[in-house]
């Protein structure tokens, strides 16, 4: 019994201490204190529970005042849309928060829009975290307009009910690069939106998170259409989306390492980093043919990640790993649908130095697949003709070029010829007409002399 009223009094203590701490934390916020950047007001603790709302209207004054808060975390079921409402109330702008968390509070698109007037004047906010709560698709909306001049980075909503997206191309947050939407349900309208945010040569998105919603292969191929000519996101992560199937999957091979030609390969997507699309769920099993698509599409990426922001260099990396490799061009092409031999794309007069190159590159057995591939177009008389022929053009052009820069010389060698001539003529009749001069001088000197 003894031990229960210790327990007890400890725990009464612990919460007086914590009582007293954080009344010394709003305090030193009121007084703009240096010490204090972060202000953890999560609802695990049992005095944000005891909060009244005239005592999250202060609180809300006191943060919109300071100029030292950076971070503010009131999620974990600190608040709900009355609370927002008291918070937000003189809350309505900020200079130096930077960070702000309001995940798991059940928010509702009233609650959203009691931040809005904060939205739209916290100068320097970059990471707003409102996952876990239930704002539905009209409060995504709003949000996202509300943060039109923001300087937001980074934004999560995850599991908050969304399955319909609007965005508006003249409200994007110009600087939004990580967009994490997981476990919501959202479906094809909403990859047709979300694709505004990767268009353009503008476009700023690096990392959009769709997990564990409800795209399918049409979703798939509106992002895949974006992102062929997409330069800034690096990660798509579209796992336990149960609707992709494998030819949706292939769609996203694609994207990153089209088999098709080597132009095809040459011109795909060079910038994704990350793409994921399925968990590999019993890995004991033989390998399913999404799992080795999965495994394709992470070579690929893998490809992109070394390679860095050299794109040139992830396509002649992706040419001469999958194109001028037997076994993985012909995997690629059963995937694919292609069924056309790589040499058929290369010219005759280029086949010894892609030989070359497959040999230092792939090794001598897969030297000798080419070659096997390529020993006729090598040695028949007609495709040395045409080389010969090629070579003889090629020589010949050069040879023209060079005549008609040597004769353009020529023709200034001349000019400038002509304009020495000039310029002597000149000085020699100035230095006559000086002689002239001085001896007509010295003429009259020596008339006066006689007389």
């Amino acid at each position: 019994m003894d031990s229960d009223n210790d327990s007890s009094s400890d725990h009464s203590e612990a919460s007086l201490g914590e009582d007293e701490e954080w009344l010394a934390e709003l305090q030193r916020i009121r007084e703009n204190s240096y010490y204090t950047t972060d202000l953890d007001a999560r609802g695990s603790h049992s005095y944000i529970q005891n909060m009244t709302d005239e005592d999250w209207e202060e609180l809300g004054r006191d943060i919109s005042n300071s100029t030292r808060l950076v971070s503010l975390n009131t999620g974990a079921g600190a608040l709900n849309d009355h609370k927002m409402a008291s918070l937000f109330r003189d809350l309505t702008e900020s200079s130096s928060i930077r960070i702000m968390e309001l995940y798991d509070n059940g928010l509702s698109v009233v609650g959203v829009r009691s931040m809005v007037p904060f939205l739209q004047h916290a100068n320097n906010l970059t990471k707003l975290d409102l996952s876990h709560n239930n704002f539905q698709s009209e409060g995504f909306n709003v949000l996202f307009r509300a943060l039109r001049d923001s300087p937001i980075k980074i934004l999560y909503c995850a599991s908050c009910g969304i399955d319909s997206i609007e965005i508006d191309a003249n409200f994007i947050p110009p600087n939004l690069i990580w967009l994490y939407l997981r476990q919501n349900s959202i479906s094809t309208d909403g990859c047709r939106e979300l694709a505004k945010l990767l268009q353009g040569e503008d476009a700023t998105l690096t990392q959009l998170h769709l997990e564990r919603n409800k795209i399918d292969d049409d979703g798939v191929e509106i992002l895949v259409d974006v992102l062929r000519n997409n330069k800034s996101l690096t990660t798509l992560d579209l796992l336990e989306n149960d609707g992709i199937s494998d030819q949706g999957q292939i769609q996203l091979l694609k994207l990153v390492n089209d088999i098709s030609c080597i132009k095809a390969t040459l011109q795909s997507n060079h910038t994704l980093r990350k793409l994921h699309v399925k968990y590999d769920t019993d890995p004991s099993n033989e390998l399913e043919l999404g799992e080795i698509i999965q495994g394709q599409i992470a070579i690929a990426t893998g490809i992109n990640e070394r390679s860095g922001s050299d794109t040139k260099l992830a396509g002649r990396e992706k040419v001469i790993h999958t194109q001028l490799n037997s076994e993985r061009r012909a995997q690629l092409c059963r995937q694919q649908g292609v069924d056309h031999s790589v040499f058929s794309d290369i010219d005759p007069l280029h086949l010894p130095e892609v030989l070359s190159l497959i040999a230092r590159r792939n090794g001598q057995g897969e030297l000798y697949v080419a070659l096997s591939s390529t020993i006729i177009a090598l040695f028949s008389t007609m495709n040395r003709e045409r080389c010969i022929q090629l070579r003889r053009e090629y020589h010949a052009a050069i040879a023209a070029r060079h005549r008609a820069i040597a004769a353009e010389h020529e023709t200034k060698v001349e000019e400038l010829d002509n304009e020495l001539a000039t310029i002597k003529e000149t000085t020699l009749a100035i230095a006559a007409s000086e002689v002239r001069s001085q001896n007509n001088v010295h003429s009259q000197s020596n008339k006066r002399r006689r007389t």
